[in-house]
């Protein structure tokens, strides 16, 4: 009965610590549980880790010994070497008799009277949590064995109960964090304003550093230098003391080394300490008092505009990882939302600028009239020489004079002009282009009312048809209180309304492929969701990603980019029926906007057809460069109800396209969010998997049937993940791809496959090779040939037994044939991996330098069943043989598909049916048994 209480005991607190996350609460359950029914102790404590090495009283029993709680009460594992040796071995430690012991600090034992003393780690795998110690006053416990392991099982709850508590801490973080940056985001789209824009980034940056002495210095496009710009209202500095100091300073930021990196890089540079750093301008440190330094870089249309600048004053200090990420993502929103603000306040300076102007020579132009009825022929030269146009309106609409800039404009001589009503010669246009008649113009109030009309948007239409707009003023002549006529200047500001028409198309209009942008599709979905809402229709939100895309950009440049950009909006700009409305939001990402949808085929079809578009390649300066589509689509009302979660939700779907290799589509569903925190989980872990040694090579023999004998092996990367466990590589390569995480990855699995491989040669199999996969990202990498000739020289492994393997969609880029060249220059060999199962073409087995073919092992696999698949295997074995090509049949599962492929003279085969991938250690063993299984199929065949 007392076993099964104990048990009862122990599932109650399981239960507790994944139902509920009050971590006191469950501690509590297992002090209780410990000094109740497993030993009738007088105090049971627990103590966790504090960060500085310590480790202080969380809870217990009792809560106050000799009249200290037990919070108080600090573990030191310095002054304290028992508490340092269950730290050291993770293991428990139990004294019987402390007066024989010395490693528990003698403080404690002295003072409690302890004469017994068991101690324990509270860890979680491999991750210490905390100290739990168990003792009576003045006698001892007289522990037993068993009595020991029921308390390290309790305590081991402890350890899952704080482990619980940490991963929900996390993921509240990301949650937060996710919400901080759509808040952002949010409030940054309704800022109308530079300075608004900026108060809402201090806000969140400052809210995600935790540090609001925030500044941004702007690019100044007329000087091209950096200048400080404005500072948080919260800042410890006012911002006029702030700019103040940098105009005595007079600093050249444009040359400081930390903004020039800042530029170069287009990355945020964080200087904890700018005692311990060259780099920071020692003036500009010491004048404000600065500690540490974090600048972000401010982009906008792709260019660096400017940079945010966190400084620290109090103290150095450091920021998380997530926390720097957070608030870049802010920034980038930031710099997005600038962009079109500035565009807006340029036009709207232009405006000022102009008007004033208008103002200002309305006023000369006054004194001019005046002039001019005074001095007549001094007045005329002044008249004709006048850079605007000018002429004179009796009250019944003649003209009465007329300079030669006004002829010009009416395109007709000044004695045509002169002594014709004004209709005769030019027809008056409201801003809509639609006639005035005269007597209802401004002009005529001006000589019937004796007002001075100033108007800045009319049209004048010439006796020839054509048009062009003005801005002009019409002032009356008094003469002894009676109105004589009028005088009108007049200005053709037709490249005016040209370049507000072309700043205009900016604001709105990619540059690139002349497509509405995102600030424009925001506009038009935030007004379709209205007329939707009113009509009870539906709206579909297409979000677009091109594939492979940044490798185009990475290998030929942004030139070839660009015009793949301009020539595929051209090619999925054919299927945009009336009610779509199709831009690019930004790199190489576009959205299709689809109103009135009466049923999800509709959206299905329009994107059968543009992925179906792509397939075929783009020609760009004699490259043929191929490129395909990851489509998502959320609709609305059902999947969103706001603008911004409806883009964000169809990405979300995109995303999901992507995840399954692309060149397909996926509607939205909420399920996907989940499937997003994790890839985002997964990826936030990949950054430190390297450093944590997470990552292990498994090697699967490659045989040979002919010569009976193992004849090389292939590595193959596994990731132990501390929460997920073992990680399919489907899921973290291409997270590590896109991510640029690759490079580093798999240049530590090269260097230790080889490792690995030279030290099988030294051990009796001088001739195994081995056989890498590379992917896009390191083919063309720069310095991929200067790697790998690096690495076989430090292991000493000759090149002839380095194979890299290939995929047909690394290669589809007619710059893979320079790179493929310069590898094999090295002395390995190159082979095409999953050969026919991509872009499949002669041309590489001509062109290429290709020594080996491997058959997919889904052609194998499927060999038994379909008459088709043999035809293709056989096909491709004799074509291999004609070409002096190796082939290897990958998947070999069963004996069946052995003598199927002997039979077609394929003798280098690998998988399941001889070993599946091992270990470095495990393979080891196996090549090193002449008993085992492999090397008995082997020698069964050799009879064969």
């Amino acid at each position: 009965m007392q076993d099964f209480a104990r048990f009862s005991k122990l599932a109650k607190i399981t239960q507790l610590i994944n139902s509920k996350l009050d971590l006191r609460a469950a501690l509590k359950q297992v002090v209780a549980a410990i000094s109740e029914e497993i030993i009738q102790c007088d105090t049971v404590g627990i103590y966790l880790a504090q960060g500085d090495g310590t480790f202080r009283g969380y809870v217990g029993k009792p809560d106050v010994i000799n009249g200290t709680t037990l919070d108080q009460m600090v573990i030191d594992p310095e002054a304290d070497q028992l508490a340092q040796e269950i730290i050291q071995t993770k293991m428990s430690v139990y004294i019987q008799n402390t007066a024989h012991d010395t490693r528990p600090d003698q403080g404690p034992v002295n003072a409690f009277k302890i004469r017994s003393l068991l101690g324990l780690p509270i860890c979680y795998e491999e991750e210490l949590f905390g100290l739990a110690f168990l003792f009576n006053y003045g006698h001892p416990m007289d522990l037993t064995k068993m009595e020991i392991e029921s308390v390290e099982a309790y305590v081991n709850m402890a350890a899952v109960a704080i482990r619980n508590t940490h991963l929900f801490s996390k993921q509240e973080v990301l949650l937060s964090e996710k919400q901080i940056l759509l808040e952002a985001t949010k409030e940054l789209s309704l800022c109308v304003t530079s300075q608004q824009v900026f108060g809402v980034c201090f806000r969140f940056v400052g809210k995600t550093l935790k540090n609001q002495n925030i500044g941004v210095h702007l690019l100044n496009t007329l000087e091209d230098k950096f200048a400080p710009k404005t500072l948080s209202d919260e800042s410890d500095w006012k911002e006029e003391d702030w700019i103040s100091v940098h105009q005595k300073l007079k600093v050249d930021f444009t040359n400081d080394p930390v903004f020039k990196e800042v530029i170069a890089t287009k990355k945020p540079l964080f200087i904890p300490d700018v005692r311990l750093d060259p780099r920071p301008n020692r003036t500009i440190t010491e004048e404000f008092a600065i500690k540490g330094l974090y600048i972000l870089p401010l982009i906008a249309m792709g260019e660096v505009t400017g940079a945010i600048a966190v400084v620290n004053l109090d103290a150095p200090r450091t920021y998380t990882e997530s926390e720097k990420q957070l608030a870049q993502s802010i920034v980038d929103a930031t710099g997005t939302a600038l962009s079109n603000i500035l565009k807006r306040e340029k036009l709207e300076e232009i405006i000022s600028v102009r008007t004033t102007e208008i103002r200002e020579k309305n006023m000369m132009l006054e004194n001019v009239v005046s002039e001019i009825q005074r001095l007549s022929k001094q007045n005329e030269l002044i008249l004709n020489s006048a850079g605007d146009g000018i002429f004179g309106l009796r009250p019944d609409g003649v003209v009465t004079f007329c300079n030669p800039k006004a002829a010009e404009m009416f395109r007709s001589p000044v004695s045509r002009i002169v002594g014709k009503r004004l209709e005769e010669v030019v027809d008056y246009l409201r801003p809509d282009l639609s006639n005035y008649h005269f007597e209802k113009s401004p002009l005529y109030t001006s000589l019937t009312q004796g007002t001075i009309q100033q108007r800045n948007d009319a049209y004048f239409r010439r006796k020839d048809g054509t048009c062009f707009p003005i801005e002009y003023v019409s002032t009356p002549i008094m003469e002894q209180h009676k109105i004589i006529g009028a005088v009108v200047t007049l200005k053709d500001i037709t490249k005016r309304k040209q370049m507000e028409q072309k700043i205009h198309h900016q604001a709105y209009y990619d540059a690139i492929t002349q497509l509405p942008n995102r600030f424009f599709l925001n506009q038009k979905i935030k007004e379709a969701m209205v007329r939707a809402k009113t009509d009870d229709q539906f709206l579909g939100v297409m979000f677009l990603d091109l594939d492979h895309f940044k490798l185009i950009n990475d290998t030929l440049g942004h030139s070839f980019g660009d015009k793949i950009l301009e020539l595929g909006a051209e090619r999925l700009s054919e299927f945009m029926k009336k009610d779509c409305t199709f831009g690019r939001i930004g790199g190489d990402e576009f959205l299709v906007l689809v109103e009135k949808v009466n049923n999800l085929e509709e959206l299905s079809l329009l994107s059968k057809r543009m992925i179906q578009s792509l397939h075929h390649p783009f020609t760009v300066n004699g490259h043929e460069l191929f490129t395909t589509a990851s489509i998502g689509i959320s609709i609305y009302p059902k999947d969103a109800e706001e603008a911004e979660m409806l883009i964000a939700n169809a990405d979300t779907a995109m995303y999901r396209s992507k995840k399954q290799g692309g060149n397909c589509y996926h509607f939205y569903s909420p399920s996907m969010n989940e499937e997003s925190k994790e890839t985002a989980s997964l990826l936030y872990s990949l950054h430190s998997a390297l450093e944590r040694n997470e990552f292990e090579i498994y090697y699967q023999p490659k045989v040979n049937i002919e010569s009976c004998e193992v004849i090389g092996t292939e590595a193959l990367i596994r990731w132990n993940h501390p929460q997920f466990g073992i990680v399919s590589p489907e899921k973290f390569i291409p997270l590590a791809e896109t991510s640029g995480l690759i490079l580093n990855i798999g240049e530590w699995v090269l260097r230790n496959a080889c490792r690995q491989t030279k030290k099988w040669q030294e051990m009796g199999f001088p001739h195994l090779s081995i056989a890498v996969n590379l992917t896009t990202r390191q083919l063309y990498q720069s310095t991929i040939d200067d790697i790998i000739r690096r690495i076989l020289a430090e292991t000493q492994l000759d090149p002839r037994y380095l194979e890299l393997e290939l995929t047909e969609s690394v290669i589809i880029q007619n710059s893979a044939i320079e790179k493929m060249h310069k590898l094999k220059n090295l002395g390995l060999s190159i082979a095409i991996d999953d050969f026919g199962t991509g872009y499949s073409s002669l041309r590489y087995l001509k062109d290429f330098p290709i020594d080996n073919l491997k058959i997919d092992q889904s052609f194998v696999q499927s060999s038994k069943l379909d008459p088709k698949i043999k035809a293709i295997i056989s096909t491709v074995i004799n074509l291999a043989r004609q070409l002096n090509l190796n082939v290897t049949a990958e998947g070999v599962e069963s004996e069946e598909e052995l003598v199927y492929l002997k039979s077609q003279f394929c003798y280098t085969m690998q998988g399941f049916y001889f070993s599946r991938p091992l270990p470095a250690e495990d393979l080891t063993k196996l090549l090193q048994s002449k008993e085992s299984r492999l090397y008995r199929l082997l020698k069964e065949w050799s009879f064969h």
